[in-house]
């Protein structure tokens, strides 16, 4: 598949976002992408609290999401393996300029094999304590695994651009990915998809953004497994 390939613009924490064509969104919060990521994903999945993630993320995007659990969880000691979902990547190059100045041997890795991997479909690396896997694919018709996962990202462009991550039978697949006792987290708190988690079987809950420190965020939601 033919990556996509866009300048990458400073946020307000002083980390880069990605322009979509294609979706007419970007990436990443304008407001601060790291904050974002931060706030909504890994600590509302909990994923910072877990001694061993199990990720599955929805829209690997910038690799942010990835970026930010694998510098906690390398912080940590912790055991990370991680799924992510991609349709449309982004070109190599795009990758290597929004994360200028990342260490990590993991990520590096990644950039090396990435052009390979989005020709093949699909690439793998492992580097200490944490695997990640990515699918170049359309997550709404890959099989996902089962109970398997410790916190689903859900970071799709927006239901109204982005809809079929956002259908009620795609919720219920991410539920049915979750462990017992997992979370997923999402930017979105659009009045359907709260609905749909809560039609999952998930226990639904509005968080403000403001009160966490997102500005220009009224709310996301976070659903837990029972």
């Amino acid at each position: 598949m033919e990556p996509v390939s866009t300048s990458p613009q400073a946020t307000a924490d002083g980390s880069l976002s990605v322009f979509s064509p294609r979706y007419g969104e970007w990436y990443s919060s304008r407001h601060g992408a790291a904050r974002q990521s931060r706030t909504v994903f890994l600590e509302g999945s909990a994923a910072h609290l877990h001694p061993a993630p199990r990720v599955l993320e929805v829209g690997f995007g910038l690799g942010l999401n990835f970026r930010t659990t694998l510098a906690d969880t390398a912080g940590r000691g912790a055991v990370l393996d991680y799924l992510a979902f991609e349709a449309f990547p982004l070109a190599a190059s795009v990758l290597r300029e929004v994360s200028a100045g990342e260490e990590n041997a993991l990520w590096l890795a990644l950039l090396v094999t990435w052009d390979a991997g989005t020709a093949a479909g699909e690439l793998s690396v492992s580097e200490g304590r944490a695997t990640l896997r990515v699918v170049f694919a359309d997550v709404s018709a890959a099989d996902l695994p089962l109970g398997w996962a410790s916190a689903v990202y859900l970071d799709g462009f927006s239901p109204a651009r982005n809809p079929e991550v956002w259908t009620p039978e795609m919720l219920a697949r991410l539920s049915a990915s979750l462990a017992p006792g997992g979370q997923l987290a999402t930017y979105s708190a659009a009045g359907a998809v709260r609905r749909g988690l809560i039609a999952a079987g998930l226990a639904v809950e509005r968080r403000r953004g403001r009160a966490a420190g997102l500005v220009g965020k009224g709310e996301f939601l976070v659903a837990r497994k029972p």
